[in-house]
């Protein structure tokens, strides 16, 4: 174990959604190199209650890479510089004593700041809502072989299930798309037998309130590349197939109603 001296803290700081924000300076000594980065905030925040100040907000909750909350952009990344992990994943050891590390919110219009490094990211549940239910009967648990499900698919809809709506596709994405995260919530219930009844009715919902509050997607791959999961682009093809076959399908099955 070492301990990191002499790092310079560059954090945004901003007191509410209709404030204007700025960049302040705080210094950070002997921090370990085992400690995670979001420990690392804890001790400033610490150092900041003693002096009398504002402590930092930011947002957090299992520090466990589950539950997407820890969303921050480190030196112009998403999560920091360690790839496949979220920001409470990230470790010190990523960096070096005398470093100055810029720490900021996510940067996207649907996302408005509510204090500091704490953003809304209520769109996303907006998106989800819109997707509804599936509709199969629920009860005790079927034998597995049951429902034959090849296992191409299977995993397939497993590794869109990895998606924690950190908000980090957003965020990287110049466009503020969130069409991977949409891709990933819509794939993993079309892709299985049990969500097809309401196949193409979520497709259309869950895409057009997509469209609502987010931009459009222009194929950067900068959202792949930011998850934290490392999602496959892959889901939004499966996305757009779906939401044409969606407006075709859905008219029909309208206009014999």
């Amino acid at each position: 174990m070492s301990e990191l001296t002499n790092l310079t803290l560059r954090i945004w700081r901003q007191s509410g959604p209709d404030q204007a924000g700025h960049f302040e300076d705080h210094a950070i000594e002997s921090i370990s190199d085992e400690a995670s980065f979001l420990e690392m905030l804890d001790l400033l925040n610490e150092q900041l209650i003693e002096a009398g100040k504002e402590a930092v907000v930011f947002d957090h909750d299992c520090r466990e890479g589950i539950c997407g909350t820890c969303s921050l952009m480190i030196d112009g990344q998403a999560h920091g510089p360690q790839r496949r992990s979220a920001t409470c994943q990230l470790h010190m050891r990523q960096f070096s004593s005398g470093d100055t590390i810029t720490i900021e919110p996510w940067r996207a219009n649907a996302f408005p700041i509510i204090r500091d490094l704490m953003v809304d990211r209520a769109a996303f549940d907006r998106i989800v809502e819109a997707g509804g239910f599936i509709s199969a009967e629920t009860g005790g648990a079927p034998d597995a072989n049951l429902i034959p499900i090849p296992k191409p698919v299977a995993d397939a809809a497993m590794d869109a299930a990895e998606c924690i709506g950190c908000g980090a596709c957003v965020a990287a994405c110049p466009n503020g798309a969130a069409n991977l995260f949409t891709g990933a919530k819509v794939s993993h219930l079309n892709l299985l037998p049990q969500g097809q009844a309401e196949r193409y009715q979520r497709a259309e919902a869950m895409v057009e309130t997509m469209d609502a509050h987010f931009g459009s997607c222009t194929n950067h791959g900068e959202c792949e590349a930011a998850c934290p999961k490392e999602i496959s682009i892959d889901v939004i093809a499966v996305m757009n197939a779906d939401y044409r076959k969606a407006k075709f399908k859905n008219r029909r099955s309208l206009s014999r109603v």
